[in-house]
């Protein structure tokens, strides 16, 4: 018996067929508009717009003060050439590219892999301390993280030299790369840990059961059924975290990019030129360059997650 409430095949061809003020919802072609506005308006408000700007900007001399603030001219793309042949500019890319390679390439995925592989079989409330207090490193304010740590590396009280017997060290002045790379190591690893967890819960048992039988070694297991099935997933978390310390800000809270310039991330340079030395134009230039890098890293890592789809 038909459900007299149940449309027909003729009025479900229909909306198939759609109209010129049809849609899959049914809404019709000026409503679905109405809806989608709102969401519009704000992207070419808050993401349009300031890009738009920022390019316009890039291509002047505009500073925050003095003669260049309120007559701006049009330079061009010689912004674009000074930052190229800036020396400060290609040491913070140096050191930015370093800084992604040790701490989120290297040190989050290695750690984090380690971690939701090691906890796969412990005790459940072992697994749910360490998870906690890698969670706790990543939710905290990062104010408060730097205060810790700057506290922690203090060369007269801070508890790292009373623990390695080193009394004086100064970390942060004789160390400051390393320094940034483990705190964003230490910092960021909990993302990498969860997305993994959920990874290896998708490995098939059976394949790690034949593994086993066969006499595989641990690393075996791991290079021959637990890597491959989990390609994707670690290439899109290295995608993500590459991305977000290459992007990230937060050590210019424990060195401010010292001494001379040994911690300089691209996001210290750019908070340098266009904020504490007024060069707006300069900083929206050297920007737009770090874009195109991000840009060249993420197509990078698509086109790997493509390969391997295919």
């Amino acid at each position: 018996m038909t459900d007299p409430t149940t449309p027909g095949p003729a009025a479900i061809a229909k909306v198939g067929q759609g109209g010129p003020d049809t849609d899959v919802a049914g809404l019709g072609r000026w409503k679905a508009s109405a809806f989608v506005t709102p969401a519009l308006l704000l992207i070419a408000a808050f993401l349009v717009f300031p890009a738009l700007w920022l390019l316009w900007i890039g291509l002047t001399d505009l500073t925050v003060s003095g003669r260049t603030s309120v007559d701006v001219s049009f330079v061009g793309l010689d912004n674009y050439a000074k930052a190229l042949r800036d020396p400060l500019f290609g040491n913070s890319v140096w050191i930015t590219l370093l800084f992604v390679f040790g701490s989120a390439i290297v040190g989050q995925n290695v750690l984090g892999f380690t971690l939701a592989w090691s906890m796969r079989k412990a005790a459940r409330w072992v697994r749910t301390l360490v998870e906690s207090l890698v969670l706790l490193a990543w939710i905290l304010p990062a104010s408060v993280v730097a205060v810790l740590w700057i506290a922690m590396l203090d060369r007269d009280e801070g508890s790292a030299n009373r623990l390695l017997n080193s009394p004086g060290y100064a970390w942060m002045i004789q160390q400051p790369l390393a320094v940034i790379i483990v705190f964003n190591i230490w910092r960021g690893t909990a993302f990498s840990m969860l997305l993994y967890s959920a990874a290896l819960s998708t490995v098939p048992p059976s394949h790690l059961e034949t593994a086993r039988l066969a006499g595989s070694s641990g690393p075996q297991t791991l290079r021959d059924v637990v890597f491959p099935s989990m390609r994707g997933h670690i290439l899109t978390n290295t995608l993500l975290i590459s991305l977000w310390t290459f992007n990230d800000f937060t050590p210019y809270l424990l060195t401010r990019g010292e001494p001379n310039h040994r911690s300089e991330t691209l996001p210290i340079f750019l908070y340098r030129q266009g904020i504490d030395d007024g060069a707006l134009g300069y900083g929206a230039a050297a920007s737009v360059l770090m874009l195109l890098i991000n840009l060249v890293l993420a197509l990078f890592y698509l086109r790997l997650l493509r390969r391997r789809t295919s």
